[in-house]
């Protein structure tokens, strides 16, 4: 039976995050809130819980995933961060932003980007979301929480649990959040390229 927790989003209750780490941990599949728009995700080396998202979602075999990270530490061990590129992040973390960068050894193979061996990362500044991270004591995979058919993501707990309450193991209800995905920055090249403009503010890339 799909749980709904009820999850203070200034002042997440510990006992609450501590049972929603442990649903993540036996394989559970969750929906929580983040500082762009509900996600749902799932431990990150659990194949057949990334197989569920997949179909709540109906994605493709090329929807790229992405790691949800606690801090710069954790993002490191996933990713090959150079001086320019972890400058950026930490100026822009915790924040609405996706970073795209080359892989380490550490990532599954089944979560990259097949032809350019990256992928994408995020430090949210959601309460929730970064205690949840902080019992977990690793990333996150996941993507955003868009219910087939539509075009946006969905801010509605209560809206998620009447569509595919029943499809996952735990909604986290922490308000009302945004629809507007996280803006995407890909650091893969010379100079960062935004990739799709969302929540985060682009300015600190636009020349002249």
């Amino acid at each position: 039976m799909t749980q709904f927790f009820q999850i203070h989003p200034e002042n997440p209750q510990p006992r609450l995050i501590a049972q929603a780490a442990a649903i993540v941990r036996s394989g559970g599949v969750i929906v929580y809130p983040t500082d762009s728009c509900y996600a749902i995700g799932c431990h990150v080396g659990d194949k057949a819980a990334v197989e569920r998202i997949r179909r709540i979602r109906k994605l493709s075999a090329q929807h790229n995933f992405t790691l949800i990270c606690r801090d710069l530490s954790e993002l490191s061990v996933y990713a090959k961060v150079n001086n320019p590129a972890y400058r950026l992040i930490r100026n822009l973390t915790p924040g609405p932003y996706t970073f795209i960068l080359p892989a380490t050894n550490e990532v599954p193979r089944r979560l990259l980007n097949p032809k350019r061996k990256t992928i994408g990362l995020r430090l949210p500044g959601h309460n929730i979301a970064q205690a949840l991270l902080e019992s977990l004591g690793e990333p996150l995979m996941s993507t955003s929480m868009i219910l087939p058919g539509d075009e946006f993501a969905s801010g509605n707990p209560f809206e998620i649990r009447n569509s595919v309450g029943t499809q996952v193991d735990l909604i986290i209800d922490g308000g009302h959040c945004g629809i507007e995905p996280t803006t995407i920055i890909d650091l893969t090249t010379d100079q960062p390229q935004v990739i799709r403009e969302g929540k985060g503010d682009i300015s600190l890339f636009e020349h002249g």
